[in-house]
């Protein structure tokens, strides 16, 4: 059980943010990474889509026989984390949420600003976190077309990148936002052009080292660390093109050696 690799998967590269916060906790750990880019990206879909993939996507690590999966992915939380624990309930499944009761407590104007996707802003997820920790605050919630495209295509910092960035983060500004959630495992690979626009004084909470820590918690009370010497390691796969993944995840993570491809049954 302790050697069994963790699954860890999102609708792209957007949830290696994720990973890259469990890998900097759980050195030891044999990882799994699927980026479903040939379904990229989930907010623009169905319920029954997004919960449709998700469940095909832990059958595989099922049958790579995980002890864990993380839903890097916060439409695929939002949407289908409920089901998903129903149709596995022996499986530990750790999942990222907007970060919404630390903004809640770290706003001093008492306007936080959340960027997600539509997916995540319209799940009866979401409006249960916004019930138990945003009645506090004024939240200011934006959709962030188009920013998830960008960053499936390597396009962190482009003319465009930074305009949709502008179009969706002033106006949260001008409104009195002075801190901001960011709702979408895709939106940390922005964050540098996301602070800058908003401006120094401004937070931006990317909740990805908490679930990190989570995830070690549930492992240690399950007895399911790797041993401290285990020589970690991380496997990425896709659903999409491999080249393309390949070319992104170079400039997100060091030493990607080779993308796989998910067997065509999990397409």
């Amino acid at each position: 059980m302790a050697s069994a690799p963790i699954g860890v998967f999102d609708s792209g590269v957007g949830g290696v943010s994720v990973l890259r916060e469990i890998w900097r906790e759980l050195p030891a750990e044999r990882l799994i990474y699927v980026a479903d880019s040939r379904h990229a990206p989930y907010g623009d879909r169905t319920p029954a889509f997004v919960t449709a993939r998700a469940t095909t996507i832990i059958e595989y690590f099922r049958e790579r026989q995980v002890k864990a999966v993380v839903v890097a992915c916060n439409t695929a939380t939002g949407i289908a984390v409920d089901a998903l624990r129903a149709t596995f309930p022996s499986l530990p499944i750790v999942a990222i949420e907007p970060a919404l009761k630390p903004a809640a407590a770290r706003t001093k104007t008492g306007v936080v600003g959340v960027l997600a996707t539509g997916g995540t802003l319209a799940s009866e997820k979401f409006r249960r976190l916004v019930d138990a920790h945003g009645q506090r605050v004024r939240l200011i919630t934006e959709a962030g077309n188009g920013l998830v495209e960008q960053v499936e295509r390597g396009a962190f910092d482009t003319p465009e990148t930074r305009e949709l960035v502008e179009r969706y983060v002033r106006p949260m500004v001008a409104d009195g936002a002075d801190t901001i959630v960011l709702g979408c495992t895709h939106y940390p690979f922005l964050e540098s052009v996301i602070q800058s626009v908003a401006g120094p004084d401004i937070v931006v909470i990317d909740p990805a080292v908490a679930v990190a820590r989570e995830l070690g918690r549930r492992l240690e009370a399950d007895a399911a660390l790797a041993a401290h010497d285990a020589a970690g390691s991380v496997e990425f796969l896709t659903s999409g093109d491999a080249a393309q993944v390949r070319t992104v995840l170079a400039q997100l993570w060091p030493d990607v050696i080779d993308v796989g491809v998910l067997p065509d049954r999990f397409v």
